[in-house]
């Protein structure tokens, strides 16, 4: 009976908050659609509230009519809109003139309303809004908003003159051979120049406005047809909490998006290059963007993915095929190389050649360290010159970390903390992992390489063997918006092979790379099963 109470107890309160919440939801819905007054004088104090102790806010009143009777106001935010050249006002009074009869000092409030609502302004920035919310929200975009005494609407007209970076090179992907555009921090600007690649209707973008103060501006598109409709419907639901939330940037959407959070390994790629998102959508994938941002987040990412670049297509079959076997090299090298050094060393040394045993042997005389912390040192020391080389100013940053790193090293070898073999071995490591194509995975490398080192460490072969497997495992467990993080190889999908490791010929793939709207992976994965 207790028991009983107890529930009935609980339910009645839950079905109580519910109603609170419920109310509280309403009243809130309706203040933020709350019509703006018709006296002037009223929305004045009513924004004049809103932006209390915002000095940028700039009030302009105006006078029109007979004997200039009535009264109209501007306002705008002098910080966004740094160039005013054109009076919106006036522009207003022109379209009354033109269409109206009479002069100008006969206008009237009603002449005001009958015109604007049924014919609009004839700027083409210009709009109409009915309520407050919406003013706000343009007068933080950068447009002019105008009011009319005695009309409970106002004109919305687009006037933001901030100073915007131009589309360039990218700074984050060098470019050998392909276009050279990259994306800006202006959200309409890069879906243009995605756009401009993708002249179909079937490239569908979905826009909506991120809650919180930021109130950003979230774009996202996918190409129908092409795109897996789980998939893409597991991704709508996980960006919904994004609209009550501040973005600031889309690795703000990235995590929001991620399964495994605690995962060292990306499940998204970034791009700042506009055709690697067109061909990404032509793939099948879905894009993200951020106003204010000039990353596009490509969902989901697959691990294979990650060692692929762009250029691979740009490029001749052979050229690119071995490029892609360098890279997967590169990556075994940056992740195990030191782990391997140190389980050989220390527990193994009969499978190392006697002469190169003995030149080991022979530079690691008088060093006091054991070959783990001897690694551990000079790992820690070589990513404080990569994480300096980034932080500091560009011309400065290059010459720090190529002097610091030649610095150190000799100074280490010379005051016996590290042998010349350990250094060799780092440099190699490092060098490896700036050959990944993608940033964000050399991150995961970073992270994995420590506990590999303790392993072998501690296990020598046995330890290694165990740390692959790990990961291995974990790789196979991870999901990317529900898709397999090793797909194509698990599970096995044959016939997206033959771009994976090696890039086949176009003539010979079952679709083109680069025109994926005929084949994608997702029709292909449906036919093998």
């Amino acid at each position: 009976m207790n028991l009983i109470k107890l529930f009935r107890r609980h339910h009645s309160t839950r079905s109580f908050t519910k109603e609170i919440s419920q109310d509280a939801a309403k009243q809130e819905s309706l203040k933020a659609h709350e019509p703006i007054p018709s006296s002037l004088i009223e929305s004045r104090k009513h924004l004049e509230q809103i932006f209390a102790d915002c000095k940028d806010m700039i009030f302009i009143p105006w006078h029109y009519g007979p004997n200039l009777q009535y009264e109209a106001m501007a306002i705008y935010c002098i910080t966004l809109v740094q160039d005013k050249k054109e009076n919106f006002f006036k522009t207003a009074m022109q379209d009354l003139v033109s269409y109206q009869i009479g002069p100008a000092t006969d206008i009237t409030p009603e002449d005001v309303s009958n015109f604007f609502e049924k014919h609009g302004a004839s700027s083409e920035t210009a709009h109409t809004i009915g309520d407050m919310d919406k003013a706000v929200h343009d007068i933080l975009e950068g447009n002019v908003i105008v009011f009319f005494d005695q009309w409970d609407k106002a004109l919305s007209f687009r006037a933001v003159t901030l100073q915007e970076r131009q589309v360039t090179e990218s700074l984050t992907e060098s470019v050998v051979r392909g276009p050279h555009e990259s994306t800006v921090e202006n959200l309409k600007k890069n879906i243009g120049l995605i756009r401009i690649r993708l002249k179909t209707a079937d490239f569908k973008l979905e826009l909506f406005n991120a809650g919180g103060k930021s109130n950003s501006e979230v774009a996202y598109g996918y190409i129908e047809g092409n795109v897996n409709p789980e998939t893409l419907a597991v991704f709508q639901e996980r960006i919904a909490p994004a609209k009550e939330q501040d973005i600031l940037e889309t690795s703000y959407i990235e995590e929001l998006l991620e399964e495994s959070v605690y995962s060292p390994f990306p499940q998204f790629r970034v791009t700042e290059r506009p055709d690697v998102a067109a061909a990404a959508l032509l793939d099948g994938k879905i894009i993200v963007m951020v106003s204010g941002s000039p990353s596009i987040l490509i969902c989901p990412g697959l691990f294979l993915e990650f060692l692929q670049s762009p250029e691979d297509y740009y490029h001749r079959t052979v050229f690119s095929s071995v490029i892609r076997m360098l890279r997967l090299v590169a990556f075994i090298l940056t992740i195990a190389l030191p782990s391997i050094y140190i389980a050989l060393t220390t527990f193994s040394p009969e499978l190392i050649p006697t002469v190169l045993l003995l030149a080991i042997l022979n530079t690691r005389e008088g060093i006091p360290f054991p070959a783990f912390m001897e690694a551990l040192l000079m790992t820690f020391f070589f990513e404080i010159l990569v994480e300096a080389g980034i932080r500091l100013p560009r011309p400065v940053g290059s010459a720090v970390s190529i002097v610091g790193a030649l610095v150190i090293g000799e100074a280490a070898i010379n005051a016996g903390i590290a042998s010349p073999i350990m250094v060799v071995v780092v440099a190699l490591t490092g060098i490896a992992k700036f050959s990944l194509p993608q940033f964000n995975l050399t991150v995961a490398v970073r992270i994995l390489r420590l506990p590999l080192m303790f392993l072998c460490a501690s296990l020598g072969g046995f330890g290694l063997m165990i740390g692959f497997l790990w990961i291995l495992l974990h790789m196979t467990s991870l999901r990317s918006l529900g898709q397999p993080y090793l797909a194509p190889l698990g599970p096995l999908r044959p016939r997206q092979l033959r771009d994976v490791f090696v890039r086949a010929p176009l003539k010979s793939l079952f679709r083109s790379p680069r025109n994926r709207h005929q084949h994608n992976r997702y029709a292909e994965t449906k036919k093998e099963g």
